[in-house]
């Protein structure tokens, strides 16, 4: 009996969807995507509300006119990628096709898709923090285990930076392995660990004045990626890497609300081998939406750490 295509792309594209939340360290910031408006394709609609302060009080003529604005801006998700597979007929039959399709998109999805969009959101916040030029809110020339240097005073005064701008609701690091082992070295053990939910799963993460510290690795933690295209001389084989003049982030202070990001799986088509023109194989076809943005008003609440000296 033929497989229902239609029923197992809808099954892989709802379960590869929550598997790209919960297993991208960054995947916390797509709960915020409930402020935004999406109705299918590449743009989006986000909120920026401002609100004047308050004036004094009079007895006679009572409160003065206050001025709230919500603006929606219109945006574009610019990470438009995507991959074809093709499994051969012969050693793929409709009875273990499921099972054989569901390991090799999870596999392409855990090895390539995550570690990427992880690494361009990450990059994409440092690079508009570092634009912003907020004053102190972004350190140069740390590298952890450095002679003479606390990795605790370096996360304590990027927390402060973070609460002098005013922000005094939940925060989260991200911070690379080697930053984390110092911090791990220096406490012997008395570091703190708070509950951390990240798309529906509840993981302990240590903890810096209840601030989660979320792993990161290393090479998610620049200031700048070059995506490839999977097509161009030197970029066949698809994916990312650093940036030419891209900085080491040693971690970021972040309130939980700041990045407002987005993951889209468009439908997943999977063609039988009768279908598939082009080989005797089943073809599946995987694109992936995806962006993320931080409101022009709330840049000055980012504070990173960076390896490197101020480029001049």
């Amino acid at each position: 009996m033929p497989i229902n295509t239609l029923a197992t792309a809808t099954l892989f594209q709802n379960k590869l969807d929550k598997v790209a939340i919960q297993e991208a360290v960054t995947g916390w910031m797509d709960a915020n995507a409930g402020q935004v408006i999406y109705n299918g394709g590449a743009e989006v609609k986000i909120p920026k509300m401002s609100v004047q302060g308050m004036g004094d009080y009079d007895r006679d003529a009572g409160y003065v006119q206050g001025g709230v604005t919500l603006e929606y801006e219109t945006r574009t998700m610019t990470q438009d990628r995507g991959r074809k597979f093709q499994l051969d007929a012969m050693d793929i039959n409709e009875n273990n096709f499921v099972t054989t399709a569901a390991s090799v998109m999870g596999e392409f999805q855990r090895v390539h898709v995550v570690p990427e969009i992880d690494a361009y959101r990450i990059s994409k916040i440092a690079t508009e923090a570092i634009a912003a030029k907020k004053d102190g809110m972004v350190a140069y020339s740390y590298t952890p285990g450095t002679a003479n240097t606390s990795a605790l005073r370096k996360v304590k005064e990027g927390i402060k930076a973070a609460r002098e701008m005013g922000y005094n609701g939940p925060l989260v690091i991200h911070a690379t392995p080697d930053f984390i082992l110092e911090l791990e070295l220096e406490l012997s053990g008395k570091i703190s660990a708070v509950t951390f939910s990240k798309g529906g799963v509840d993981t302990q993460v240590p903890a810096i004045d209840n601030v989660p510290l979320v792993s990161t690795p290393s090479n998610r933690m620049y200031t700048a990626i070059m995506v490839r295209d999977g097509k161009t001389s030197g970029q066949t084989d698809g994916g990312y890497t650093k940036g030419t003049s891209a900085l080491s982030i040693n971690f970021m202070v972040l309130p939980r609300t700041t990045p407002i990001a987005i993951t889209k799986q468009d439908k997943m088509k999977i063609f039988t081998p009768d279908q598939n023109q082009d080989a005797d194989a089943w073809k599946m076809n995987y694109r992936r939406f995806h962006d993320i943005w931080v409101p022009d008003n709330k840049l000055d609440s980012i504070y990173l750490s960076i390896k490197e000296a101020k480029p001049a």
